[in-house]
């Protein structure tokens, strides 16, 4: 009875890998949409899914500036830290005090790409880019500084924030 138990489990697995050799077979005889691009060689022409997760980055507009705000859920929500926000809090000239970001620094080497970040930020400030040639010999070269220097809130979302908090 188990030498039976034993050549049923043999002639499944052959039949499982059978079924995965069909579907190759079929694409290498019938190549329809090729999926594989030749890299290094079409760099230039590299054709990358939107849905490509390659790094965090923040967006900025032609005026140089972004729509973060500053309010940390980014950072409470990524599972093993790779986001910190530090900010400053000013006061404005209206006398009111309020938060704005110094740095929004990303730690490319401990992301798990898993989306946290990017799904829970409200104002939709960070998103993910297409950069993926992140080889290099020193891990400092990954901590980036997500904010361009010179940034600021953009004006809309600064009156949003500002009603919310009155």
């Amino acid at each position: 009875m188990n030498i039976f138990k034993y050549f049923g489990e043999v002639f499944g697995a052959i039949r499982s890998l059978w079924a995965g050799m069909r579907v190759t077979g079929y694409y290498s005889i019938r190549p329809g949409k090729v999926v594989t691009q030749k890299y290094p060689e079409n760099r230039k022409k590299l054709i990358i899914a939107e849905r490509f997760k390659g790094e965090v980055i923040m967006t900025h507009d032609a005026n140089n500036q972004h729509s973060c705000n500053g309010c940390g859920i980014c950072e409470m929500n990524c599972p093993n830290g790779s986001i910190e926000i530090i900010s400053n809090k000013i006061t404005n000239a209206e006398g009111k005090s309020e938060r704005v970001i110094d740095k929004h620094i990303y730690h490319l080497s401990m992301c798990t790409f898993c989306s946290l970040c990017i799904k829970t930020c409200p104002s939709n400030s960070i998103t993910w880019g297409h950069d993926f040639e992140h080889a290099v010999f020193d891990r400092n070269k990954l901590t980036k500084v997500l904010n361009q220097p010179g940034s600021s809130i953009r004006k809309e979302i600064k009156e949003v924030k500002e009603t919310k908090e009155a």
